[in-house]
């Protein structure tokens, strides 16, 4: 079938892919390996002269990962939990986004934002969404709501707090963790590569990715991605369009590095299975079947971005350097939504109600630095100043007829065929179609740090402090009249070991903070169970101060290791209380265990996953039912296993298989409704192979593959217990030549 009619929506994108198809194509094949082997992308330095971590072996992971401003460190030098997932992890398992990716991740479980499709992921059992994602070590640069793999290079993961790594989360998550996103830069040799691709639903998918060096030692590269998908899923009438378009360029001398992206990226939803909220029900419903479709025909969702960045790294002396960076993005999303409330879980019967909502988002963002080395005696000193800046503007208009209901079911749904109007009793906030300013965030700080080398570098200390100031500014809808302003200061201190008893193991404990803005919702659930309007609802209350303890070990076998981590963090509660205003009410304790393993256990057959244990529990000051009682939507045993089988006497083929557990968790406060535990087992095939001499890589991957009905998640916003449907069986299937 003819591209253009595979993606009707992307005639633009469509024609680039086309056009570097044709220019790869025509290449000479002189270049191409004469002997059967997968080509290398070794991405080459981004504005830093340490570059990407090297990969461990299996290739699944990199050795170490980025810990802030501390830069990038080896695993074992690092006195934190940090795991970086590798481009050809992102590829072997078809992942389409951060949280597939992260599906990978034991210490991981993915969930949505408060009514809308927004990915967001439980770390250590606090949430963080995608608005909190950085990229290359600065906060909300990528699209929003979902961020296509195209975008990016590699998923890093640092567990736990990191307010003096990383600064203060502009949206209110990240005190259990932080997500980074390495972008993409040319490797040292030529990259073209085209994919096409097929999936459950008919979902199709080009991609194109083509890099190159140029000039006197290669010091310039550039690096365009352009892809389209669309289509529908294996959910029953589920659609969507996808359009990204990314270049990256670097350049490079002895002593300066300089490097540069720009992004585009279309997503657009059509009746996208909503989230299920539990009303007034005493259980919660056994899950449907994934492939049962509860939205309403005329739901969508779309969010278009735009973004770019700047970084510059200069060796002042071999001791100092000097780096600066710049960043910013335009995003509009509109939407219109019907999620379905559930009132009786017996039956599944409940209702929904029409919301729409849009908004526009700029963000500009700033950073500046010097690091450098030196040595007092026998003491080495690694030490480095910091300063950040961050300005979000955000206008947004909504309209919810929450009261004018329409019946359906959770097993069979009813559906309208058009849209309802809205009545005169809906919420509202602004214009529909003329969103004004509700919000101005900044945050700035200033950071020091200092790590001590001692006993021939196998005992390091590192102290740190950040100073960071949170400003912002409410304005009413429509009006654009301002309701309230807010500006508070915080110091967040870190100290942090690390002993190396040898190469092979390493000991460690950090005691750090989490720090985040925080804002009063407009709306919500009270602890009543009422839908209500927030008596301050918007403003803007103290920064969340969370405070972390942690201790581990980890080990390199050279070829396989693992670690092994013990966590307490304690953080604020806040609940929409009896007299219907947003605030602290006691706090959450969490204590956890982690065990994580990679590498290549033998020749041939690789291992990621591991297991986490975690005690969340509630200390309640204001609902003496919930004291003591388990956090919404966090279970207590959760693990993931990932096996990769190189099958002898068949070169290039490989199978592997990806089983995920995560135990049973609760959808509310006082641990009425239970949400069950569940099981999944995901499953691919990969074949290299060589056709007439370009280097083919055929992928088919099955998720799901028991057809499992499942609720994925529970939560997913603080205080709220809404559920997820887990995905169906489905499978997708692509190609990919090497030119």
């Amino acid at each position: 079938m003819a591209p253009h009619r595979l993606f009707p929506r992307a005639p633009t994108a469509t024609a680039v892919l086309l056009a570097l198809a044709s220019a790869t194509h025509a290449q000479s094949t002189a270049d191409t390996p004469a002997t059967l082997a997968a080509v290398p992308v070794t991405a080459s330095a981004d504005a830093s002269a340490e570059g990407l971590s090297p990969a461990y072996a299996g290739g699944q992971v990199a050795r170490g990962g980025r810990a802030g401003i501390l830069g990038t460190k080896d695993s074992m030098d690092t006195p934190f939990s940090i795991t970086s997932y590798t481009n050809e992890l992102i590829q072997d398992r078809q992942a389409k986004s951060v949280g597939e990716v992260l599906q990978n991740d034991p210490m991981v479980r993915m969930a949505r934002g408060f009514g809308n499709f927004q990915e967001a992921y439980f770390i250590r059992g606090s949430i963080l969404t995608s608005d909190d994602v950085a990229y290359n070590g600065m906060y909300s640069l990528l699209p929003r709501q979902y961020i296509a793999t195209e975008l990016f290079e590699r998923v890093e993961v640092l567990r736990g707090a990191s307010a003096f790594l990383n600064g203060a989360n502009p949206s209110g998550g990240g005190i259990g963790g932080a997500v980074n996103l390495l972008p993409k830069r040319a490797p040292n040799e030529p990259l073209s590569r085209v994919t096409a691709g097929i999936g459950s639903g008919g979902q199709t998918t080009l991609a194109a990715d083509i890099a190159r060096r140029f000039g006197p030692d290669q010091a310039t590269g550039i690096r365009l991605n352009a892809a389209t998908r669309g289509g529908g899923s294996a959910v029953d009438s589920e659609k969507s369009d996808l359009n990204v378009l990314a270049l990256g360029l670097d350049w490079r001398s002895r002593d300066v590095r300089l490097s540069a992206d720009i992004g585009w990226q279309d997503n657009r939803l059509q009746r996208t299975q909503p989230n299920v909220t539990l009303v007034g029900v005493s259980a919660v419903p056994s899950a449907p079947s994934g492939t049962v479709n509860t939205a309403q025909p005329w739901s969508y969702s779309n969010e278009k971005d735009s973004f770019g960045t700047v970084r510059a790294e200069f060796d002042i002396n071999p001791q100092l350097t000097a780096w600066a960076a710049a960043g910013t993005r335009h995003g509009d999303e509109a939407n219109s939504l019907a999620n379905l409330n559930v009132t009786n879980s017996a039956t599944g019967a409940g209702n929904t109600s029409r919301f729409d909502n849009t908004s526009k988002e700029d963000i500009a963002t700033l950073e500046a630095g010097l690091r450098g080395k030196l040595r007092t005696g026998d003491i080495g000193h690694e030490w480095v100043v910091s300063a950040q800046h961050f300005n979000k503007k955000r206008a947004n208009s909504y309209a919810w007829d929450f009261f004018n209901t329409q019946t359906t079911n959770l097993y069979a749904p009813s559906y309208l065929a058009s849209q309802p109007a809205f009545t005169s009793g809906a919420f509202t906030g602004g214009t529909l179609g003329s969103p004004t300013v509700t919000a101005r965030t900044r945050l700035s700080s200033i950071a020091v740090a200092d790590t001590l080398a001692f006993l021939d570098d196998r005992l390091l200390l590192t102290l740190g402090l950040r100073s960071q100031t949170i400003q912002s500014e409410g304005f009413a809808y429509g009006t654009g009249v301002q309701t309230d302003s807010y500006s508070k200061s915080h110091t967040s201190p870190m100290a942090a070991v690390v002993y190396k008893l040898d190469k092979q193991v390493s000991l460690y404990a950090n005691a750090i903070e989490g720090l985040v803005s925080n804002a009063a919702p407009t709306n919500g659930y009270n602890r009543s169970g009422a839908y209500v309007t927030v008596a301050n609802g918007g403003q803007q209350l103290s920064p969340q101060v969370s405070r972390q303890k942690e201790i581990g070990v980890k080990v390199d076998g050279g070829r396989f290791g693992g670690s092994l981590a013990l966590f307490t963090v304690n953080k604020p509660h806040y609940v929409i209380n009896s007299a219907n205003s947003y605030s602290a009410e006691g706090e959450d304790l969490h204590r956890g265990m982690e065990l994580n393993t990679q590498g290549e256990l033998t020749k041939g057959l690789r291992l990621l996953g591991g297991l986490t244990w975690l005690h969340a529990k509630q200390k309640s000051a204001y609902l003496a039912a919930a004291d003591g009682k388990r956090v919404i939507g966090v279970p207590k045993v959760q693990a993931t296993l990932g096996t990769e089988w190189d099958v002898p006497g068949v070169p290039g083929l490989a199978l592997d298989g990806r089983v995920a557990y995560t135990g049973a968790s609760f959808a509310d406060a006082v641990n009425t409704l239970k949400v069950p535990g569940w099981t999944r087992l995901d499953a691919g095939v990969r074949y290299l192979t060589e056709v007439q001499g370009k280097v083919l890589t055929l992928r088919l991957r099955v998720d799901n593959v028991a057809n499992k009905k499942y609720w994925a998640s529970s939560g997913g916003y603080p205080d709220n217990g809404y559920l997820v449907v887990g995905a169906p069986r489905s499978f997708n299937l692509s190609a990919s030549v090497d030119f």
